[in-house]
């Protein structure tokens, strides 16, 4: 990890938010190819999981929701950890989280448990006198639920059907760590499916299918993936049922992906606390019930920390290390660099308008400063999949040669042919 956290700062993937002022604890920003990665890997898990689906559309809600919202759905009641404080240092821990009943920072004596609720605050409205708390969204499904019937009315949806939303969500971790796995403030792929009751363990058990081939489609190695089944005394309580996909981090086993069967709680819930009828009219059946949910619940950070981890390679080559990022090509940042052989006799310019060209397809970079093999080591150490060399012979016959990452073997071929060779291998639609 202390690798890979050096490398994603160093090379603009991660950084820590506010650094200059010392930064604030389970906070983060993603730099110029950190946003690339994680907007890839969330177009990826849109374009199979909504645009590829006809029983499934889209939502994007506001952060901020009505606090009966909160209430309705038990975050204001249970949405809480157990904490304890050290007596010596002050610092406070999550009881989940220790492995002994004393500080692991100081070894003093811990407080008595006592329930801490992560929801982070705020308050709306023009003045003290008339501002009202509410919370920053912990979670983006409940809009999904909120909004069920606009939704399904709106686009003619039939159950069963799913609402999808990427979105932020805050929680006031007591121990953000691990760089992103735990922070207070991330992203989250959300997607409840609504189904008839009698359909849950079907449609719980083609999600579990369909979830695992995304995180393979996306690169990871599936013998560092499991699924972990809650048992029921630490079951959520609007849950009957819920595993996790989880992936093996420098650190240790983290949860990537909850799948969970909320039943009918949330709809009923919001049902019953805004007097508004969230139930569903089946016409062809002359039914009306309200749906069981399924909810795959995916978090954007924590699955781009696993496609980070799992592409981090060094490698020795002819007795140099390299260091290469291995993402699978649809997710690089950069997906091809333009490199000129030489900056004289025209070669520069060369390339510098075929980069041009490129970046209209795809998301490229230019570099010509220091010898063509330093060049190859920057791109492999960002992971962009390919290199392109214009040399002398591409000014006589319009040629280049292109770079695999992977295998470093070079192939040449017409400058025409390059921007759909490259496209085939990044896009989502290689299968």
């Amino acid at each position: 990890m202390k690798d890979l956290v050096s490398l994603c700062t160093r090379k603009g993937f991660i950084f820590q938010s506010s650094g200059i002022y010392g930064g604030i604890n389970g906070c983060w920003d993603f730099g110029p190819l950190g946003v690339e990665l994680k907007r890839n890997l969330k177009d990826d898990w849109w374009y199979n999981f909504v645009q590829q689906r006809s029983d499934i559309v889209g939502l994007d809600a506001s952060i901020i929701m009505h606090p009966k919202v909160w209430e309705a759905s038990g975050h204001v009641e249970q949405f809480h950890d157990i904490v304890v404080d050290c007596k010596e240092c002050k610092h406070r821990f999550r009881e989940d989280h220790l492995e002994a009943k004393v500080c692991p920072d100081c070894g003093g004596e811990l407080t008595e448990p006592k329930a801490f609720n992560s929801m982070l605050q705020t308050r709306l409205g023009v003045s003290d006198e008339s501002a009202v708390n509410t919370y920053l969204r912990p979670e983006t499904c409940q809009a999904i639920f909120v909004d069920f019937k606009e939704v399904y009315s709106s686009s003619r949806m039939k159950v069963p059907f799913g609402i999808a939303q990427i979105g932020k969500a805050f929680r006031n971790e007591v121990n953000p760590r691990n760089f992103i796995f735990r922070s207070r403030e991330f992203e989250q792929m959300e997607i409840e499916f609504f189904c008839k009751a009698e359909n849950e363990e079907a449609v719980f058990e083609q999600w579990k299918a369909d979830i695992w081939k995304w995180y393979l489609d996306i690169g990871l190695t599936e013998s560092k993936m499991r699924w972990y089944a809650h048992p029921k005394e630490s079951l959520s309580h609007y849950s009957s049922r819920t595993e996790d996909v989880e992936y093996e981090f420098p650190f240790g086993w983290g949860e990537l992906q909850g799948l969970a069967n909320r039943g009918t709680f949330d709809l009923t819930a919001h049902t019953k606390a805004s007097g508004k009828d969230l139930s569903f009219f089946d016409q062809q059946a002359n039914e009306r019930f309200t749906p069981s949910v399924i909810e795959p619940s995916a978090g954007a950070d924590r699955a781009t920390l696993a496609v980070l981890c799992n592409a981090y390679h060094e490698e020795e080559v002819e007795g140099d290390k390299r260091i290469v990022m291995k993402f699978d090509p649809k997710l690089a940042p950069i997906k091809a660099a333009v490199l000129p052989l030489v900056k004289k006799d025209g070669i520069a310019e060369m390339a510098q308008d075929f980069e041009k060209t490129l970046r209209k397809k795809f998301n490229t970079f230019y570099d010509q400063a220091g010898a063509i093999g330093r060049r190859y080591r920057r791109m492999d150490e960002v992971g962009t999949p390919f290199c392109i060399c214009v040399d002398y012979d591409s000014k006589e016959d319009n040629t280049v040669t292109v770079r695999d990452r992977d295998s470093m073997e070079q192939a040449r071929m017409p400058m025409a042919e390059v921007a759909a060779y490259i496209q085939t291998r990044c896009s989502n639609e290689r299968d």
